[in-house]
């Protein structure tokens, strides 16, 4: 089964965090002085973050394609993507794949990686501490993208959250925070944490600031596009929350959850218009969706030309081996000239 934002997994079980009560208190200070100073400062220190899937696996490691299978199509001869990974299929679970993912993302310019999380005991809470590790072994920063596993209510996020910050972890992204529309009481839960900040993906401000979030970021690069942000981010600063627009490639969903909506690349021109946007907005920071949710067509993780599958060819004139980098690239010239646009470059 296909996993995306619009599909649920459910596995819950106790997660072994062994921590000395001295690391923990080091650990939990950190926090404490990290996060409400740059929240009451409305100043992150975070200038690009980008989403992570930790999801994929292989025979040779987890016993099974986990991920690049789907309802159509059987792993390795097909793959729930409209685009093909350079890497080839890889598992998540590799040391090696995690170490080279994470260079990749530092050179590009990013600084913190927001990792999907599906509840204690799936594949992504079990791969967490190998993420953590291969992350700060290259100064990237590591966030939590607090997913809607089935029974996610203001309670077990709290619980969540104050068993994930042990990590070291002062950053969460909570995805859809009003899923089926169930009225959650989010602020409670807000008032009750110290030393982190929280993330609302959504377009309504008032939303994000009645219920006491940090700030808010958009994800879905369908709904929300470039021309959003400048009134999103306008009406953040008056709210007195940070605004981390999410910017993105494209879309193409159609050969993993046959989703007829597509959001063309244009050659990179789309990357670009959604950067701009974000610089005119003056974001406080910016989110990129995402590096590798192969699923959706969002990945700038590279890619290569194959039968039967899009690639890169084309974007910023670049071809063939040259072309499989090129988001890369370019995230690295909108990293930078983000930087120096909000002083902190």
């Amino acid at each position: 089964m296909i996993r995306t934002h619009a599909a649920l997994f459910s596995n819950a079980s106790e997660w072994p965090i062994t921590l000395t009560p001295v690391r923990l208190a080091t650990l939990l200070i950190i926090a404490l002085l990290l996060g409400p100073a740059a929240a009451s400062a409305n100043v992150s220190p975070v200038r690009v973050a980008v989403f992570f899937y930790p999801w994929y696996g292989t025979p040779g490691i987890d016993g099974d394609f986990q991920h690049w299978q789907g309802k159509s199509s059987a792993a390795p001869a097909e793959i729930a993507s409209a685009f093909y990974p350079a890497r080839g299929l890889y598992s998540s679970g590799d040391p090696l794949v995690l170490g080279a993912q994470m260079r990749e993302i530092a050179a590009a310019g990013v600084d913190q990686v927001v990792t999907s999380w599906w509840g204690w005991g799936s594949a992504e809470d079990i791969r967490l501490p190998a993420i953590v590790s291969a992350a700060r072994a290259v100064d990237l920063d590591v966030a939590i993208h607090l997913e809607p596993y089935p029974g996610r209510t203001p309670d077990s996020t709290f619980a969540d959250i104050e068993r994930l910050r042990q990590l070291g972890i002062a950053d969460f992204y909570l995805y859809a925070p009003n899923q089926d529309g169930l009225p959650w009481d989010w602020g409670a839960m807000n008032e009750r944490l110290d030393g982190v900040r929280i993330f609302a993906q959504t377009g309504r401000v008032g939303y994000a600031a009645a219920w006491k979030f940090d700030g808010l970021y958009t994800y879905d690069i369908l709904t929300y596009g470039g021309d959003s942000f400048r009134r999103l981010c306008t009406q953040a600063r008056q709210r007195k929350i940070l605004c981390a627009p999410s910017v993105g490639p494209g879309y193409d969903a159609r050969r993993a959850v046959a989703d007829p909506r597509v959001k063309p690349r244009r050659r990179g021109a789309t990357y670009d218009s959604m950067w701009r946007e974000a610089l005119a907005a003056r974001a406080d920071f910016v989110t990129i969706t995402s590096y590798n949710e192969w699923h959706e067509g969002s990945q700038i993780e590279p890619a290569r030309t194959r039968p039967g599958y899009s690639g890169y060819d084309g974007a910023w004139g670049r071809v063939g081996r040259a072309a499989e980098r090129a988001y890369l690239d370019r995230t690295k010239l909108w990293s930078a000239r983000f930087a120096r646009a909000s002083g902190r470059g």
